[in-house]
């Protein structure tokens, strides 16, 4: 999850390499530092904490500087420290390297080098790498050392390494974790993440697993660990420099959620078929006799995408009645996870790179499964190792807690379920109606974001306690368990979401002035059950607040605070009811004074275990 970022060319580079790793600071800020190649050699700079100025000093020292290296950590093996931030040098320091990901074979080439004399700095897994390079490396063929080092390296790894025999070049390798890498003639930049990349070039490389080469300005060569040539082609990314920015905001998390009426358009552009009353989802690769055939649905996700599984299982099962299994990705990866027979596949990262996902989709397909990919990010490793799905078109999430990538999702899954729904044989007057409802949301999640002062009073009410709870039913129970993350994710306050029917079989105890209720009763399906429980709350002496569909009166005797939200289908409400539950999150940690931004211990893309 660490950020990784390499400039050769002309400019400032240091400010290049920092600003770099700026934009990539939301995938780890516990330390960062650059490597800088000079006339015959390499200077080094890292320090513990964010991204800040570096010393006179040093600037004074790399004003010769033909390019680099840099790093931002989200730490893994070592403590964060100065000593363990990246860039990590060879014992002579001319071969200088970062590293994002997990070396699992690390301990016994520690251990095998240290024999041979090999000094260590740090307690990084990255420093192993530095030094097998300089143990393979004669003076001459620095590729060759490379890849010999690469060859032994077990685990996920992209790494970017500079030497300062081979001046105006960068070394890449990738396996598992994503790396970027862009060249125009005049200038070469390399990343993990294209975002860091669009301020000078929106096409880019993306390099596949097990695979390394050399960047320099006038070109990219690649090779397979097997040492034959690849070939690949630049990808045009579809966002712009203006993306990557807060503008005007405070936060990103702030801004993010401010663009969902304009994501939600953007997950469904294209995709309403109004003369079929159905969804156009060309990328799928299905057809309404291959979706007649299937016998089940399973999803892999992690986090909140796992959430936004749950609903759409809901919203297949409903609608195209077709069951569904919604995994852990981790627990299918290493449980007995089997597919079915006649199944299909379905994998959810925004990202695209989510280590756990990849895994588990791996494992799918090598046990003969069809797969697809929803994920929001072009060339990603999902959307390559499915070959087929649907993108979000949401942008770049910069906001380490995830809010318009969730809506997205349950957009997209709203329009998947439509589409097997149709080919299962959905009446046309439901389907319109389902038609009618999705173009309605853009309109209603403005309207919801027109009442943050609402959701502002409610996060001041809670912003104190230590624990709240979130309550929901269907649709709205995955709600409460993602409402429950966000508010731990951003303010440290510990939340759980739980069914509401679940609440007497012991969450109940829990209950008493000091525990908030948040709870989620905008279906109508099940109002009068959640009625119930709020009554229930209330008799011991429990604080609730509630989110409701406009008109309803059910929870205004009984909760401190009510939300209302627009009517619409009970499948679609967790698309409305995630902006207030986004905003309450986002408000109690501004209250608590926390960074929501860059949430302590969290960083934005799992690419590691």
């Amino acid at each position: 999850m660490c950020g990784i970022f390499g400039y050769v060319g002309q400019g400032d580079i240091l400010d290049i390499l920092t600003e770099g790793i700026r934009r990539l600071e939301y995938r780890g800020y516990d330390s960062w530092g650059l490597a800088v190649g000079r006339p015959g050699t390499l200077s080094v700079f890292r320090r513990k904490g964010r991204v800040e100025g570096m010393s006179p000093e040093f600037r004074r020292e790399a004003t010769d500087a033909w390019g680099g290296i840099a790093h931002t950590r989200w730490a893994t093996h070592g403590e964060p420290s100065e000593r363990n931030a990246h860039p990590h040098t060879d014992a002579t320091g001319r071969i200088a390297v970062v590293h994002n990901g997990v070396i699992e074979n690390f301990e016994p080439l520690r251990s095998a080098l240290k024999a041979k004399g090999v000094p260590f700095k740090s307690d990084t897994d990255t420093e192993v790498i530095a030094h097998l390079i300089a143990r393979f490396y004669d003076g001459a063929n620095l590729r060759a050392a490379f890849l010999k080092a690469l060859r032994v390296l077990d685990g996920a790894y992209a790494i970017a390494m500079t030497c300062a025999d081979c001046p105006g070049e960068i070394w890449l390798a990738r396996n598992s974790s994503p790396l970027v890498a862009a060249q125009t003639g005049e200038f070469a930049v390399a990343a993990s993440d294209a975002g860091a990349v669009v301020p000078f070039t929106r096409d880019v490389v993306y390099l596949g697993d097990g695979e390394f080469g050399r960047l320099r300005p006038d070109g990219l060569m690649l090779w397979n660990l097997a040492d034959e040539p690849v070939e690949r082609e630049a990808k045009t990314v579809d966002f712009d420099v203006a993306d990557m920015d807060r503008g005007g905001y405070t936060h990103f998390m702030l801004k993010e959620i401010h663009e969902q009426p304009q994501t939600i358009v953007n997950a469904m552009r294209g995709r309403l078929d109004r003369a079929n009353a159905t969804a156009r989802l060309d990328g799928l690769g299905l057809t309404e006799s291959a979706v007649r055939d299937l016998r089940s649905v399973r999803i892999l996700a992690c986090g909140t995408s796992w959430h936004a599984g749950l609903i759409g299982r809901s919203m297949i099962e409903s609608m195209a009645r077709l069951p569904v299994h919604v995994d852990y990705a981790a627990e299918f990866r290493y449980g007995a996870g089997l597919v079915e027979r006649d199944g299909l596949v379905v994998a959810i990262s925004q990202s695209g790179e989510t280590a756990d996902t990849l895994a588990a989709l791996r494992e799918a397909k090598r046990q003969g499964a069809r797969v697809e990919g929803i994920c929001n990010v072009v060339g990603s490793s999902v959307a390559r190792e499915c070959g087929a799905g649907l993108y979000l078109h949401a942008g770049p999430e910069l906001g380490v807690a995830s809010t318009k990538a969730f809506t997205s999702q349950l957009v997209v899954l709203s329009l998947f379920s439509l589409f097997l729904a149709r080919a299962c044989g959905m009446p046309l007057s439901e389907a319109v109606r389902f038609l009618d409802a999705l173009e309605a949301l853009p309109e209603q999640a403005e309207a919801m974001l027109k009442k943050s002062a609402d959701t502002e009073g409610i996060a001041h009410a809670m912003s104190g306690a230590r624990n709240a709870l979130y309550i929901g039913r269907q649709y709205e129970y995955p709600l409460a368990l993602e409402g429950a993350l966000k508010l731990k994710e951003v303010s440290y306050i510990h939340a759980e979401g739980i069914p509401a029917a679940e609440l007497k079989h012991g969450p109940i105890a829990l209950i008493d002035p000091e525990m908030p209720t948040v709870v989620l009763g905008a279906q109508s399906a099940v109002l009068d059950k959640m009625t119930t429980n709020v009554r229930e709350i209330r008799s011991r002496g429990g604080r609730v607040f509630a989110v409701a569909r406009e008109g309803c009166d059910a929870f205004d005797a009984l909760a401190e605070r009510v939300l209302a939200l627009p009517s619409a289908p009970d499948a679609l409400t967790p698309i409305l009811g995630a902006i207030p539950l986004q905003l309450i999150a986002y408000y109690a940690a501004l209250e608590r004074g926390c960074d929501v931004d860059r949430p302590r211990n969290l960083a934005k893309s799992v690419t590691v275990e």
